[in-house]
């Protein structure tokens, strides 16, 4: 490689640089901008945040759905427990609590 081609490599890498550097200036800024580059509007339409609730857009969790992560995170809360005094006790550690004898 002659040193004309690494010269225009690098001339080509630093425009390329300057031109992504730039970008966020280029971004979408809206006709209601919060602030530069916060600009995401609702689509029309969409209800005012006081509207959602018992709309057409409102979530509707069922509890039994929303507790079942919490049930499995105290569920593996017991099991890492049953490992841990199982591993004080006998200095190793056994994966499988069905196999630790209480």
């Amino acid at each position: 490689m002659n040193i004309t081609s690494r010269i225009a490599g690098v001339a080509a890498a630093a425009a390329l640089t300057a031109a992504f550097a730039s970008a966020p200036a280029l971004a979408y800024d809206g006709t209601n901008c919060k602030e530069p580059g916060v600009c995401w509007e609702a689509k029309p339409g969409y209800p005012e945040k006081s509207k959602i609730a018992g709309s057409k857009y409102d979530p509707k969790h069922d509890p039994k759905q929303v507790s079942k992560q919490s049930d499995s995170i105290k569920q593996m809360e017991e099991r890492n427990k049953k490992r841990a005094d199982n591993f004080s006790k006998t200095g190793r550690f056994q994966y499988d609590v069905s196999k630790i004898s209480d």
